[in-house]
């Protein structure tokens, strides 16, 4: 399994409007970033990634138009969601893809780790724990079998990992929800997501010094 801090890049994100804190994630290098907000960047970002993924591959227009007819409707699903920014593994261990995603939303609604535990229950694993720099959150692990899976015919479940994080000084939550359908390496999938939460940390906009602006 890929640590998740070798050649990682720290990204800030905005979470709403000017002079609120902004997060920072450290993520594996070869998970992509696509900004979900405005319009014009996600798109960018997502023509971006086709090229780079059919780079040199003229043969199959079907297949480039499926997936990214995927891309744009699992990007478009996130912004329904609240999501600033969508993260997609591409990863790989012994030419095995290691398929996951993140997609970091945000809630406008506020509430402790302990009122959204409350909430969960029943839905999933759970708890709460601490995180080095954002304190103590809440975090739901859950198995589900999609419709997609179905669709394919698979019998494998999809592992989420959620975690609700207060914002500073907002009446607002940033949800970092993890996936993977890799139901067979499931625990060291779940081992990577909780290391990549870990690295969470905020600041104010005048105190960014790397990173992009959201």
């Amino acid at each position: 399994m890929p640590s998740t801090e070798p050649d990682a890049e720290t990204v800030s994100e905005g979470v709403s409007g000017a002079a609120v804190p902004v997060f920072g994630l450290i993520t594996p290098g070869d998970w992509y970033r696509i900004p979900l907000r405005p319009r014009e960047r996600r798109e960018a970002s997502m023509s971006a990634l086709i090229k780079r993924q059919f780079a040199g591959v003229d043969d199959q227009p079907v297949l480039r138009r499926k997936v990214e007819e995927q891309l744009r409707g699992t990007a478009e699903a996130g912004v329904g969601q609240g999501g600033v920014v969508l993260y997609l593994s591409f990863l790989e261990a012994g030419g095995i893809p290691l398929s996951a995603s993140l997609l970091v939303s945000h809630l406008h609604q506020r509430f402790d780790s302990l009122d959204a535990v409350a909430a969960l229950a029943g839905t999933g694993e759970v708890g709460v724990v601490t995180l080095p720099e954002a304190g103590r959150v809440a975090r739901l692990l859950r198995r589900q079998r999609t419709k997609q899976a179905r669709k394919l015919g698979s019998e494998f479940e999809d592992t989420v990992v959620e975690y609700f994080v207060p914002v500073p000084d907002r009446d607002e939550v940033l949800m970092l929800t993890f996936s993977t359908p890799l139901e067979p390496i499931a625990d060291a999938m779940v081992g990577l997501f909780d290391a990549v939460a870990e690295t969470l940390r905020w600041q104010r906009p005048a105190e960014e010094t790397k990173g992009e602006r959201e």
